[in-house]
């Protein structure tokens, strides 16, 4: 085949798995695509088909119960998406592996593989995953019956899938909400929860959810003992899955109300409740259907007081539960099984059989209970871990927003490399401290780095104001830009408030130096502090350079440009180009007359809504002769 007849196939099987039924037919055509994709595997596109393939035979065997045979082959997906090194079908991969694990009641590695695939989608910025693996982590707390971390983490879940108006997580999360609630014995609570994933299920016409959730609701009333209302919800649910085909819904259903037929003391019913669902989970192969089926049967049989008892059935369907049971490490229901077997070898006279599956009941039992210490000690360490390693997470990830651009830092982690853009018009900042050679001879270096600290730390709070984006220092220049890396149709209003704002603080700087830093005798014969700034707009190319100390940096004419504003600027202005002024009041007519130079033949323009603080004077400076560029005329800024 080729690859796309490989690719139609894989979308198909995937399709069909989804759809829940004829699990026969679709784990035959994924052995027989395994067997054709095996011969591309050396190609990244029938590599991920392969792994494609091989997630979807692991869902099968795990919905089957063969949890066991399903590892193997999650194991193998994962080993060939590492090769291919595609990082969202990694962290699907590892996503199935947690739920072969969770099948297999091993929490620990489950959290384990949750956790991994949450931190793979965090730094891929998919939220739908990220709230679908926030969501099976609270699934296996509620199994570990922790239910105060189950509903926080489906509570998150629930918060993420809002977000994105995911309507069909919503209503997954606030069912599940329901089960916690379910398992916590708070009915009312629980029929609250279901009823609104019902409800949700119905707007989406998800008839398959809609069967779901009205299962639930009919187990809640079994639990109340409310067994008219009970099978009236089954009823209505058994008779949805069986128009939309979902056998193993129906199934599920089947055994529920035969549960309540034995509540009742309809034994003939249970009986026939529970046959009619072992044959559809015999069927489709689902084993851990087939031995709850079996096993129950084998219950109802084994009852001497019964009008359905048969010893020879009883014995024979309890054995055929405990032994599928093994098969698949189902270790509760073996608990189960061995003590219905050891009542009912003591009530048949047996004592010795009775005695010897009393002692594997109470030897698995306290195993288990061993087990579930260990995994709870297990799960608090790890937990321990995951909160230092998301506290260092966010520690780094500070750190790197303050040397990169976050915008540009998150595509850096989504693998984004080079990073290279092109901006039709931004407005470029320079600002430097004038004379700062000199006043570097006259202090120690720890009141220079102290002195700059305190200018720069000013600067990057009225750039945080603004909206404009720190570039660099070098030395005592000080760069930023508005309008990158994010586009800004406002940047030359911002980087004019910007440095109207930022000279004004300048001029009024006061910095005092700590005790700790030594002889502060000089500060009287320090000058005062001065600084110029430039503005210009126009195009630029901005990007990341290098390998190692990543730096977000701008070139083009307009950076060099804003510098020449700057350094031909005079001390306590901003100096700026006439393609600024342009940019800030497009609807403007500019004067005519060329050379302009004192204030008197200036003009106020009006930034905003025309309020005192927005009036902006322009003051015509003339042409001046700039290195590299020519003739340019340019304006000094003020407040109006």
């Amino acid at each position: 085949m080729t690859h796309e007849q490989l690719k139609t196939k894989v979308e198909e099987l995937e399709a069909l798995v989804k759809s829940g039924n004829d699990h026969a037919i679709a784990e035959t055509q994924a052995r027989e695509l395994l067997e054709a994709l095996s011969i591309g595997e050396s190609t990244g596109g029938d590599r991920e088909l392969h792994c494609r393939t091989l997630l979807a035979l692991v869902i099968l065997l795990n919905e089957r119960g063969l949890a066991k045979d399903a590892l193997q082959y999650a194991e193998q997906a994962l080993a060939l998406i590492k090769q291919s090194q595609d990082i969202a079908l990694e962290a699907r991969a590892i996503g199935n592996v947690g739920t072969v694990y969770e099948k297999l009641s091993d929490y620990v590695k489950a959290l384990d593989c949750y956790y991994h695939a949450l931190a793979l989608d965090e730094k891929l910025g998919k939220k739908d995953r990220i709230a679908r693996h926030i969501g099976v982590i609270g699934i296996v707390y509620a199994k570990l019956a922790d239910y105060p971390k189950a509903l926080e983490y489906m509570s998150r879940a629930l918060t993420v899938d809002e977000e994105l108006n995911n309507k069909q997580g919503v209503a997954n999360h606030t069912g599940n909400i329901g089960s916690v609630y379910w398992y916590l014995s708070d009915y009312p609570k629980a029929l609250e929860y279901f009823s609104r994933a019902l409800n949700m299920a119905e707007i989406l016409n998800n008839t398959q959810g809609i069967a779901h959730w009205i299962g639930n609701m009919g187990s809640v009333h079994e639990k109340l003992s409310d067994y008219p209302m009970a099978l009236e919800y089954y009823n209505r649910a058994l008779s949805i899955n069986e128009q939309i085909g979902n056998k193993g819904g129906a199934a599920t259903i089947i055994g529920n109300m035969g549960n309540v037929y034995w509540h009742l003391s309809d034994y003939p019913k249970a009986l026939d409740c529970f046959t009619r669902a072992l044959a559809l989970d015999e069927e489709l192969g689902n084993k851990n259907g087939v031995a709850r089926h079996t096993g129950n049967i084998g219950a109802l049989c084994s009852k001497q007081n019964l009008t359905v008892y048969d010893a020879v059935r009883a014995e024979g369907f309890l054995l055929d539960a405990l032994s599928i049971s093994t098969e698949v490490g189902d270790k509760v229901a073996c608990i189960e099984f061995h003590k219905n077997l050891a009542d009912f070898y003591e009530q048949e006279g047996r004592i010795t059989d009775a005695y010897s599956h009393f002692k594997k009941y109470t030897s698995i039992r306290e195993l288990l209970n061993i087990e579930e210490t260990r995994k709870q000690e297990a799960i608090r360490e790890q937990q321990k871990q995951i909160e230092i390693a998301r506290t260092r997470a966010t520690a780094e990830k500070r750190i790197l927003n303050n040397i990169l651009p976050e915008e540009i830092t998150q595509r850096l982690i989504k693998g984004e490399n080079p990073i290279a853009d092109t901006f039709d018009c931004v407005s470029v900042l320079f600002m430097d401290i004038i004379d700062f050679t000199k006043l570097s001879t006259k202090i120690s270096a720890e009141h220079l780095v102290h002195l700059l600290n305190a200018i720069f730390t000013v600067a990057d709070g009225v750039m945080r104001e603004f909206g404009l984006e720190k570039i660099k220092t070098i030395g005592d220049a000080y760069m930023a830009v508005a309008g990158a890396p994010v586009v800004q149709q406002d940047h030359a209003h911002r980087a004019a408030n910007a440095a109207l704002k930022l000279l004004e603080l300048m001029q009024n700087l006061e910095v005092s130096f700590p005790d700790s830093l030594g002889d502060k005798s000089w500060i009287e014969s320090l000058p005062e502090i001065h600084v110029r700034i430039g503005l210009h707009c126009g195009p630029v190319a901005a990007g990341v350079v290098g390998e190692n100390k990543f730096l977000y940096d701008l070139w083009g004419d307009a950076v060099n440009t804003a510098s020449r504003m700057e350094s031909y600027g005079e001390a306590g202005r901003i100096h700026v180009s006439e393609e600024f002024v342009r940019t800030l009041f497009p609807s403007q007519t500019l004067p005519e007359r060329e050379g302009f130079s004192v204030p008197d033949e200036s003009f106020t323009l009006s930034i905003g809504e025309g309020r005192g603080e927005d009036m902006v004077r322009a003051i015509p400076r003339g042409n001046l002769d700039i290195k590299g560029k020519g003739i340019m005329r340019t304006f000094f800024l003020e407040r109006g």
